[in-house]
């Protein structure tokens, strides 16, 4: 019985880690290559033609509401479509070692969300008794489930069927032989929708300008001498972000901004009317203006976080200062509305 050779062996046990260094060094590679690529938000796409597309491809009119209802699908097909899917429910690599692209997603689903509840709610009823749309009852469900859930059903099973529901809607929208499907483009119901987004806009200015720290004075129950709250809170209070979180916050902004800008063209076509005898399309077209200059490509490689007068930029500052120029306009346009 022969016994093997040391110096035999020892080519061969180098030659297997070197085999083995090079195949970690081509996975670990790719995983970075595949990062890379999938680590670019979507382009922006034209709603009026999209809604036209889709309606010549499943054979409805063009209607009051058709752009915004077929948006919200195209917004949502996005999620899926995009470079590497949605990644948010990742858990292998390089979706689970990415973070800037799943906090870009939660911007646009939060979005999604507030306006699939302003269709079901409000755009599609006639008056607070009306009776609400099945298929947006059911696509607002779909669409708030949690977003990170991977195992059946997942999110992108959510999605798929909150886009095939708000699809169902916006056919029957587009068909002259029913009139179940309603799209009542008021002024009352777009104060309603108008006044959500404020909400979803004001929260984002306030913690993007937290990147930097701010000592605030609390404001809480400013303006009413009666007013109470659960637990007492400090006269004044420091509120600064996580470092680690800057660029969630900042991503996550983008992401809705980026939603944001696509569904007010949409509002601005099917409200068109009523905004023009409001006198109100400006004011429209503008606060678009500052979302897309708030999609303005990003040159650096990470997030810069300087000092408010420092050397360095800060991204956050910058893009709060375009969301809160858009989050006053809509103050100022939902007052019209109301106001006239």
């Amino acid at each position: 019985m022969s016994t093997p050779n040391p110096v035999q062996s020892q080519p061969r046990r180098a030659w297997r880690t070197r085999g083995a260094l090079v195949l970690v060094a081509v996975v670990v590679l790719g995983i970075l290559g595949l990062m890379w690529w999938w680590d670019k938000e979507p382009e922006p796409f034209d709603v009026v033609a999209s809604a036209q597309t889709h309606a010549s491809a499943h054979s409805h009119r063009v209607v009051t509401g058709t752009v915004t209802a077929s948006t919200v699908l195209e917004v949502a097909q996005t999620l899926l479509d995009k470079r590497g899917g949605y990644l948010a429910n990742d858990i292998l690599p390089p979706g689970v070692l990415m973070d800037n692209l799943p906090n870009w997603e939660l911007g646009v689903v939060l979005q999604i969300r507030d306006l699939s509840r302003a269709m079901r709610d409000d755009f599609s009823r006639a008056q607070s008794q009306s009776a609400e749309d099945v298929d947006l009852r059911d696509a607002e469900n779909f669409f708030t489930y949690k977003r990170e859930k991977w195992i059946l059903p997942s999110f992108e099973s959510g999605l798929a069927s909150g886009i095939e529901k708000t699809e169902s809607y916006l056919t029957r929208l587009g068909d002259d032989r029913v009139d179940d499907a309603q799209f009542y483009a008021r002024a009352d119901n777009l104060a309603n929708y108008l006044e959500q987004v404020e909400k979803r806009l004001g929260s984002l200015s306030q913690r993007l300008s937290a990147s930097v720290g701010q000592e605030r004075i609390n404001t809480n129950l400013a303006g009413d001498p009666a007013a109470q709250q659960s637990t007492p809170q400090a006269p004044e209070q420091m509120v600064k972000t996580p470092w680690l979180e800057i660029d969630d916050v900042f991503y996550e902004a983008r992401g809705s901004t980026w939603a944001l800008a696509h569904f007010l063209r949409a509002v601005e076509h099917d409200f068109e009317s009523v905004l023009r005898d409001k006198n109100a399309l400006i004011s429209l077209r503008q606060i678009i203006r500052e979302l897309d200059e708030a999609q303005s490509p990003i040159y650096s490689p990470i997030v810069l976080n300087g000092g408010q007068f420092g050397m360095f930029a800060n991204h956050s500052l910058v893009l709060a200062n375009y969301i809160s120029r858009a989050n006053a306009a809509l103050n100022d346009l939902r007052r019209l509305l109301e106001t006239g």
